[in-house]
């Protein structure tokens, strides 16, 4: 049996998957990325092992995707993101779909035909609303916890619509709503929902929907309100935050015969 790695190293997060040459995920292993690239993809590969009860050596060949992919010289490949996340998606919906990745710097639309090729894609580099850093920065605003945005956001009855995309311009809207009286939990969803339409208003969402990524991962009502918007279901893969590592081990799987 040979033994396969995919790290995913992330604006936010890096993550890492172990699996085997029958694509069984051994091991997966996520950590906050930080100043140090290397370090963090180190740290998660290694746990990765640990929890797939394998050594380095034991791994057959290495691969890297993610914004920092060239940040971990032991890898034998690196490969794009959008690559990794339609090969990660597909293995678990092996049919015509659009894949919506949320990240932490960009989001991204990818239209996937049914052999698993790439149509096309579209990508949001020039501006942070929508991301997983325009997440971040509505909750420090409004001083709430990360990890209690999508419990709060459950809770609210109101459909409240925030009107600025812009992530600057949308701290004094936030205040302003809080101001006359609207509640935190219905603010956290207009804020979610603001998100949702910006997905709709990159490109057309065709066929089933797949959403991948840590935002969708922490926060599926992102998922419920981009179906409501769209009357669509929102599929959603086991373990959406580690597609993208997942992706990459599995696209090195038929180079394995290439090494020596």
């Amino acid at each position: 049996m040979r033994y396969f790695a995919g790290i995913d190293i992330g604006a936010s997060t890096t993550k890492s998957v172990v699996i085997n040459e029958s694509k069984e995920i051994l091991g997966r292993h996520v950590v906050k990325s930080g100043a140090d690239l290397p370090a963090a993809a180190q740290v998660t590969y290694q746990q990765a092992l640990r929890e797939a009860g394998l050594q380095p050596r034991d791994i057959h060949l290495i691969a890297t995707t993610g914004f920092g992919r060239h940040n971990f010289p032991g890898a034998q490949r690196t490969i794009t993101e959008i690559s990794c996340h339609t090969r990660g998606a597909f293995h678990y919906f092996p049919r015509p779909i659009t894949i919506v990745d949320i990240g932490g710097q960009d989001n991204k639309v990818i239209h996937v035909d049914g052999t698993g090729r790439i149509i096309n894609f579209k990508m949001n580099r020039k501006c942070a609303a929508g991301t997983g850093t325009f997440i971040e920065e509505i909750a420090y605003k409004m001083d709430l916890p990360l990890g209690e945005l999508n419990r709060l956001a459950k809770e609210s009855v109101k459909d409240l619509r925030l009107g600025i995309y812009c992530t600057v311009f949308r701290a004094t809207e936030i205040l302003t709503k809080i101001r006359i009286g609207e509640k935190k939990e219905d603010i956290v969803r207009g804020v979610f929902c603001s998100v949702a339409q910006r997905i709709i208003e990159m490109d057309p969402l065709e066929g089933d929907v797949v959403m991948t990524g840590g935002v969708v991962a922490h926060n599926e009502i992102i998922a419920e309100l981009l179906g409501l918007l769209t009357n669509k279901k929102i599929l959603l893969p086991p373990e959406p935050q580690i597609i993208g590592a997942l992706g990459a081990a599995l696209i090195v799987i038929p180079y394995a015969e290439e090494k020596v």
